[in-house]
C-alpha cells in the first residue's frame, strides 16, 4: 500500500508541474497562446522612440500622427512584435527604411491589418527590394495582385507598387 499510495503522490504532482509548464497563454513552455493574449500595444511615442534609436525613419502625407486621419501616419496601438520586427529588418538588411504608413485610418480592415498593429508600409527603395526578393520566399500574389514574399520567421512582404506592406506575425528574430 506504501508504494501504491506514494505512486499517486508523484503522478499527482507530476501532472500540477505539466499543468503549470503547458497553460496556453500562461505556462512557462504555453506557446499556444491565443495571439490576442501575446500582443502587447505600443504609444506612438514609445513606437518612434524605438524607431529611432535604431536608425528608421517615417513620414506622413498629412505631416501628422493622429491616428484617426488617413493622410497621417500613427503608431499608436502599434504591436510591440511589428515595431522590434521593422528594427530587425533594419539590422538585418543595413537599408535605409522610412515608414510611410502605421496604424492610421484608411487601410484594409482584418484581423492582422494597419489597424489592428500587424502591418507597417516602408517607402521602397533598390536596397530593401533586393534584400526581399533575395533572402526572403516568394509565394504568390496576393488578391489585389501583389506579389508577396514570406521572410524564414513568417512575415509576409507585398509589394504594394510604391511601398512595401509588411505583415508582422512575431518580430523576425528579435
Amino acid at each position: 500500500m506504501p508504494n501504491r499510495t506514494r505512486l499517486r503522490s508523484v503522478l499527482t504532482a507530476l501532472a500540477l508541474v505539466l499543468g503549470a509548464l503547458f497553460v496556453p497563454g500562461t505556462g512557462v513552455l504555453g506557446s499556444g497562446a491565443s495571439e490576442a493574449h501575446a500582443v502587447t500595444k505600443l504609444t506612438h511615442s514609445q513606437a518612434t522612440a524605438r524607431f529611432s534609436s535604431s536608425g528608421i525613419t517615417w513620414s506622413s502625407s498629412g505631416g501628422c500622427s493622429n491616428r484617426n486621419v488617413a493622410t497621417c501616419t500613427s503608431f499608436d496601438q502599434l504591436n510591440l512584435a511589428t515595431a522590434q520586427g521593422a528594427q530587425t529588418l533594419k539590422s538585418a538588411t543595413g537599408c535605409a527604411l522610412n515608414i510611410t504608413g502605421g496604424t492610421e485610418t484608411g487601410h484594409a480592415s482584418g484581423t492582422y491589418s494597419h489597424w489592428n498593429g500587424y502591418k507597417l508600409d516602408f517607402g521602397k527603395s533598390t536596397c530593401l527590394t533586393s534584400y526581399v526578393k533575395s533572402a526572403f520566399t516568394y509565394i504568390g500574389t496576393r488578391g489585389d495582385g501583389a506579389a508577396q514574399y514570406r521572410s524564414g520567421s513568417g512575415n509576409v512582404y507585398a509589394d504594394e507598387g510604391n511601398h512595401w506592406d509588411v505583415t508582422y506575425y512575431n518580430c523576425g528574430g528579435c
